[in-house]
């Protein structure tokens, strides 16, 4: 076999990593510059059709089912293809990044499926994406172990058959990866950087113990997005030589207009689709971002506020559970974030309480699995839906048949008995500034107040604050959100954090950067679409 041709991507402005060169062969590289040739062009459209969108809605300020695309819904005799032995049972799924530790931990942690995470949950160094990618290589080889330098604790791997099954998570669609570029000087798309690299060493390993490369789609918003990614997992399945339909993806329903789509997101991906998500804060981050100048009606109060139980996440919740046992796919729920602490056994007792409740009613309404955020959680959530599923792997069989749901009831925001306080403005703006204070030093997952947060509650809290300033919308102490206020808001908070850590460590930190950066893109009237563009350009590594 001759050696692969050199690869026209070219690594730049990057250190050099230990081990970077089991990563980075010149083969992985030559598979993620073809996706990047093949796929880059269509990803630049479809990036386009989302602007052109939004300004759609901005203009209408409603959504629909889409008329064009009726005979997929009304056709009732497609299924996807029937789930995989390692992705039959995902009653508990645990969240997290890719670092060497939380790989060890999430893997042992007894729950079915790990998430493997390179996107919300990971702030995207070069460091971060690379390693992370080694250390999946590692455990698939049992080539893993770590050590605690603070503490001196060991962890190693449990046997292969008590271990989590991986499903990887790469970047969305709108984010490049810099330190990557074509021979033109382009940057190429994270997401085809994170699954190609995963991909190429991956696959093939994958199967030989009895699994495969299972992925899930973060912020899709469209069912043509949807068909990219098959495109793309036909092509890489070809490429390495492995049967179609290997490859297995679950798609987080995550945004509003993909809400509107889920039928026709599983048919396009029919032969490699495995499940639909819950993803509640980006799910209310798109419903803010697209809905944001459509006036009072669409104002959204506390983020804490809006429950799983609000009429219009309701609709959302049992649509998607109706939509995925209709077409034969798991229907996974959303994300229990609380983090124990180790101080108070009552906050915990509480904490548990609430999350117990929050999976039985997911179990009780006919989702198959549900995600947390840390491995404590774990026999909570297991207990939950034990007591529901008993010895089946799922309850696809419940096909929710009761459930009607109408365009108009996924947007009756206004239909929540809740407003936006004082406390709820305060909350944004600690957690935006905590969260990309930690993003900008390396760090995707941070426990901020008893919660793990990522990305996704950043997004949430930066773009309810653009939204009440600019609906105007007076809080329950009587004062109107305006720049002036959020601006003094954040400045108690710098200086709460300062008392908080001491001089010398927030000196330390990037807590006046991410202070500077919350300020703008929480007040910026030109609203960026995402947090982590701007905020990429000023991330570390």
């Amino acid at each position: 076999m001759s050696a692969p041709a050199p690869s026209p991507l070219a690594v730049v402005d990057a250190e050099p990593l230990p081990r970077q060169e089991e990563v980075l062969t010149d083969a992985a590289l030559a598979f993620v510059a073809e996706l990047h040739r093949r796929f880059t062009p269509r990803r630049d459209e479809l990036l386009a059709r989302r602007a052109r969108r939004r300004a759609e809605i901005a203009r209408t300020c409603t959504l629909d089912f889409l008329p064009e695309t009726a005979a997929i819904r009304a056709d009732d005799s497609w299924r996807v293809a029937p789930a995989p032995d390692a992705l039959n049972d995902r009653r508990v799924e645990i969240t997290g990044p890719t670092d060497r530790k939380m790989t060890i931990n999430a893997l042992n942690s007894g729950a079915r499926v790990w998430l493997a995470d390179f996107e919300d949950a990971s702030a995207p160094t070069w460091e971060n994406v690379v390693l992370g990618q080694l250390n999946l290589i590692d455990a698939y080889t049992r080539n893993i172990d770590f050590t605690d330098e603070r503490t001196g604790k060991s962890y190693a791997l449990r046997p292969d058959e008590e271990l989590a099954t991986v499903v990887m998570r790469p970047r969305g669609w709108h984010l490049d990866e810099r330190h990557l570029v074509d021979g033109d000087g382009r940057q190429v798309p994270g997401a085809l950087v994170d699954f190609g690299l995963y991909f190429f060493h991956n696959a093939r390993r994958l199967l030989d113990l009895g699994k495969g490369p299972y992925f899930y789609l973060p912020k899709t918003e469209s069912h043509l997005e949807a068909r990219l990614w098959n495109e793309i997992f036909v092509f890489a399945q070809d490429h390495v030589g492995i049967p179609q339909g290997t490859v297995r993806a679950t798609v987080l329903i995550e945004t509003i207009t993909a809400a509107y789509e889920m039928e026709e997101i599983l048919y396009e991906l029919r032969d490699h689709a495995s499940g639909l998500n819950a993803g509640r804060w980006d799910y209310l981050f798109s419903l803010v971002k697209n809905f944001r100048d459509g006036g009072e009606r669409f104002v959204l109060p506390d983020r804490n506020a809006v429950t799983m139980t609000a009429p219009f996440m309701r609709a959302y919740t049992e649509l998607l559970v109706r939509t995925c046992h209709k077409r034969g796919a798991h229907a996974i729920g959303g994300m229990a974030a609380f983090i124990p602490s180790r101080k108070d056994a009552e906050v915990n007792k509480v904490a548990f309480e609430k999350v117990r409740a929050d999976k039985d009613r997911e179990a009780n309404d006919g989702f198959d699995g549900s995600w947390v955020a840390h491995p404590d959680l774990v026999p909570i959530a297991m207990e939950s839906f034990d007591r529901v599923l008993g010895d089946k792997p799922h309850q696809k069989d419940r096909l929710r048949e009761d459930v009607r749901v109408t365009a108009a009831d996924l947007l009756a925001i206004d239909s929540l008995d809740a407003r936006p306080t004082y406390a709820g403005l305060v909350n944004a703006v600690q957690v935006g500034i905590r969260y990309i204070e930690a993003w900008l030093r390396g760090l995707g997952a941070v426990a901020i107040f008893n919660l793990m947060e990522d990305a996704a509650t950043a997004e949430i809290s930066r773009s309810q604050i653009w939204q009440w300033i600019n609906a105007g919308v007076v809080l329950d102490n009587g004062e109107r959100v305006t720049a002036d206020l959020v601006r003094k808001v954040a400045a108690e908070e710098l200086a709460a954090v300062e008392a908080e850590t001491g001089a010398e460590a927030f000196a330390a930190g990037t807590w006046r950067q991410a202070h500077d950066l919350l300020l703008k893109v929480a007040l910026d009237e030109d609203y960026a679409d995402f947090l982590t563009l701007p905020a990429y350009e000023q991330l570390r590594g």
